[in-house]
């Protein structure tokens, strides 16, 4: 009502008027920002994952605390696993190219793509201690030890691949497809790796529910990354990688 009445009296004054400067009502009339839904649930799930890993640190003291130490001396495989998983994470961060994620950095996206990793190594031990009972048999143990190193050793080696040898010497800033090695006999070493080394988890704990469902939701999961790496790959490479795809199988050597 005041802005009406105002602007009908100075037009009847024949007054001239002056527009009122937008800077002046910026700063008259404060904007409060109010954050969007989407950015709001973001936010707390980073809080609520931020949280989540400082009760897994605190976990892990107090077990520590209570002999856990006692635990991997009674149980070698367990612990050689864990000590080689470490260290490939670490390796692998160490050999990578340096090239930005086409999905982004962020890191939400991160901790939630390692959330099945912290299920499945609950769900393997919770199995045996609460389902099964006991311990796994030795030769199981050794055998889950044995597949997981050699997963890991192939999804380094693969990595390392990548990281050399996908650089073109006469032009560093374009990249070429590497088809030696490993890639030679298979176009997805680094996900036939990493699916061994996880599948080989259940087996050192002789836990075959999580086995089978690691197998399933494992292979559904290895599928979708390659369908989604071959797209960007027949784009970046044409009839170059349309060959390699006739003359390559994806995983399994002269199966698939």
């Amino acid at each position: 009502m005041g802005s009406e009445t105002e602007a009908a009296s100075a037009h009847g004054s024949g007054k001239s008027t002056r527009a009122l400067d937008p800077a002046l009502l910026s700063n008259q009339r404060p904007t409060i920002e109010l954050a969007s839904e989407p950015q709001l649930s973001r936010t707390l799930f980073l809080h609520l994952a931020e949280l989540g890993v400082f009760l897994a640190a605190v976990i892990g003291a107090v077990a520590l605390g209570l002999g856990i130490t006692d635990y991997f001396s009674e149980q070698p495989y367990i612990g050689a696993y864990l000590l080689a998983y470490a260290g490939f994470r670490v390796a692998d961060l160490l050999v990578r190219d340096g090239r930005p994620d086409p999905r982004g950095d962020e890191l939400g996206r991160r901790i939630a793509e390692q959330m099945p990793l912290l299920v499945l190594f609950a769900a393997a031990p919770f199995e045996r201690t609460y389902i099964f009972g006991g311990e796994a048999p030795q030769w199981l143990s050794a055998f889950g030890l044995l597949l997981a190193l050699a997963g890991l050793w192939i999804a380094l080696g693969a990595r390392i691949q990548l990281a050399f040898y996908s650089i073109d010497p006469a032009d560093p800033s374009r990249r070429v497809l590497v088809k030696t090695l490993f890639y030679r006999h298979i176009r997805h070493p680094m996900y036939l790796g990493m699916f061994l080394a996880l599948a080989s988890w259940p087996l050192l704990y002789g836990a075959p529910i999580v086995l089978v469902t690691t197998l399933v939701v494992g292979g559904v999961i290895t599928f979708r990354l390659i369908h989604a790496d071959e797209m960007q790959l027949r784009e970046r490479f044409g009839a170059d990688y349309q060959e390699y795809l006739r003359e390559t199988d994806a995983l399994i050597p002269s199966m698939w």
